[in-house]
């Protein structure tokens, strides 16, 4: 994959959330984009678009486990309200699911986010190279 284009209520803010939580850099405006380029080279560009046209998506960012602490403490410090589960019922808990940890958040765009240190399916597992 080379890029992804990610619907948001204000790119220029959503992009900042990401880059900030992952510790990565936003990019050059181009056009209407934002763009932040993830470690296995995807790009997301974030785009803004009409509220009425904003539909949840879920983007789950695979991470080492040795960063897990420190993007998780970025997050925290956003002042997001964050949850181990999908639904949302376990709020302020993050998960041990396959082995590893686990968190789910929603951005400033309003899409659903995951930062997981071990992948779902059990052939996959091995260390992140996000």
């Amino acid at each position: 994959m080379n890029h992804l284009i990610v619907p948001s209520r204000n790119n220029r803010e959503s992009a900042e959330f990401l880059a900030h939580l992952l510790g990565l850099e936003v990019g050059e405006e181009w056009g209407p984009f934002i763009p932040v380029e993830v470690r296995n080279g995807v790009r997301l560009d974030f785009a803004t678009i009409p509220e009425q046209d904003l539909r949840l998506q879920h983007y789950c960012f695979l991470i080492p486990e040795d960063d897990f602490d420190a993007v998780f403490a970025r997050l925290v410090e956003t002042g997001v309200t964050y949850h181990a589960d999908p639904m949302g019922k376990q709020v302020g808990e993050i998960n041990h699911n396959h082995g590893g940890r686990g968190v789910y958040f929603l951005d400033p765009g309003g899409n659903g986010m995951e930062i997981i240190t071990q992948p779902y399916e059990p052939e996959r597992r091995r260390p992140a190279r996000w």
